[in-house]
C-alpha cells in the first residue's frame, strides 16, 4: 500500500513537472516572436512606446479574461497583495532598465547580458538558497547557458558602458521578480498576476516613453498596430500565462535555463520571415542548447 502511494505521488509529481516543461516549450515558441514583432513596430513608434502600447493591449486581454473567469476581485486579494506589489515593482524596474539601457548599448549586447539571469538564478537559488538541482540538470543548465552565449555573443563586444550596466542590473533583478511571481501564483490565478502587473507598469511606461521618445503621430501608430496587437496578445498575453504556469511547476533556475530555446527559435523564424541568415557562430551554439534542453527535461537522478 505504501509503495503504491509513493508511486502515485511520484507520478503526480512527474506529471506536474512535465506540464511545466510543455508550458516552457510553448512559451519559448511565442516569446521567440518578440524581436520580430518588435522590430516591425519600433520602425514606426519607438521601443518604449511599442512596449507601452502592447501593455495596453495586454491589459484589455486580461480584463476580458478575468471578467469571464470571475477573477477581477482577486486583484484585491490580501494574501497575494505583497507578492503582487513586489512582482510588479521588480518587473517594471527590470524592463525600465532594459529599455533605458537600449539607448546606450546595442541589441546584441542586450541579448547577451540579459541571459545572465540564468547565472543569477542559479547563484541566488542553488548556491545561496540551496534549491535542489542534481548534477545532470546542472550540466544541462550550463550547456544551455554556453549555447546561448555562443548564439548571442556579438562579433564586437565593447566595454561595460552605462547601458550594459543597466541591462546587467535587469538580469540580476529577473530571478527576484520571478520568485515573487511564483509566490503570488500560489494565491491567485495567472491572469490576476499579469493584470495587476500591467496595470502597475502602464503609467510608468507612458511617463518614460514621453521622456525618452518623440510622440508618434496617428498614422505611425496605425501602421504599427498589427505588430503591437500580435505582441500584446501572443507575447505579453498568452506567453506570460504559460510563463507563470510553468513557474508554478518548475524551479526558477530550470525554467530560466529552458528559455534558452528562445534565441534558437528566433533564429529560425527570423530566417523565414526576415531573411536573416544565421551566422556560423550562431549555428555553433545550437547543439549546446538542444543538448542542454534534453538534459534538463530528464527525470531527476535519485
Amino acid at each position: 500500500m505504501g509503495i503504491a502511494l509513493c508511486y502515485n505521488r511520484d507520478m503526480m509529481k512527474m506529471t506536474k513537472e512535465r506540464k511545466g516543461e510543455l508550458y516552457a516549450f510553448l512559451l519559448s515558441l511565442l516569446e521567440s516572436w518578440f524581436p520580430i514583432l518588435t522590430i516591425r513596430a519600433i520602425a514606426y513608434v519607438g521601443a518604449i512606446h511599442t512596449y507601452a502600447y502592447a501593455v495596453v493591449v495586454a491589459i484589455l486581454f486580461f480584463l476580458i479574461l478575468s471578467w469571464r473567469h470571475g477573477t477581477l476581485g482577486r486583484l484585491l486579494d490580501k494574501e497575494a497583495r505583497r507578492d503582487l506589489l513586489l512582482t510588479s515593482l521588480f518587473i517594471t524596474l527590470m524592463f525600465l532598465c532594459i529599455y533605458i539601457g537600449l539607448r546606450y548599448t546595442t541589441a546584441g549586447n542586450m541579448s547577451l547580458i540579459i541571459f545572465t539571469q540564468l547565472f543569477f538564478a542559479y547563484f541566488y537559488f542553488n548556491v545561496l538558497g540551496g534549491e535542489r538541482m542534481d548534477l545532470l540538470h546542472t550540466f544541462g543548465a550550463f550547456s544551455m547557458g554556453v549555447g546561448a552565449m555562443i548564439v548571442l555573443f556579438p562579433e564586437e563586444f565593447g566595454g561595460l558602458n552605462p547601458g550594459d550596466a543597466l541591462i546587467l542590473l535587469a538580469a540580476a533583478i529577473a530571478p527576484v521578480a520571478n520568485y515573487y511571481q511564483q509566490r503570488a501564483r500560489r494565491h491567485v490565478p495567472s491572469e490576476t498576476v499579469l493584470l495587476f502587473r500591467y496595470l502597475f507598469a502602464l503609467p510608468l511606461l507612458l511617463v518614460f516613453a514621453r521622456l525618452f521618445e518623440p510622440d508618434p503621430d496617428v498614422g505611425k501608430i496605425l501602421s504599427a498596430l498589427p505588430w503591437i496587437l500580435a505582441s500584446g496578445l501572443l507575447v505579453m498575453g498568452l506567453a506570460k500565462i504559460l510563463w507563470i504556469e510553468a513557474l508554478h511547476r518548475l524551479t526558477i533556475t530550470k525554467l530560466s535555463a529552458m528559455t534558452a530555446l528562445i534565441p534558437l527559435f528566433t533564429l529560425f523564424f527570423a530566417y523565414l520571415f526576415l531573411s536573416e541568415i544565421p551566422t556560423p557562430r550562431q549555428l555553433l551554439g545550437v547543439p549546446f542548447i538542444v543538448a542542454g534542453g534534453i538534459l534538463l527535461t530528464r527525470p531527476e537522478t535519485q
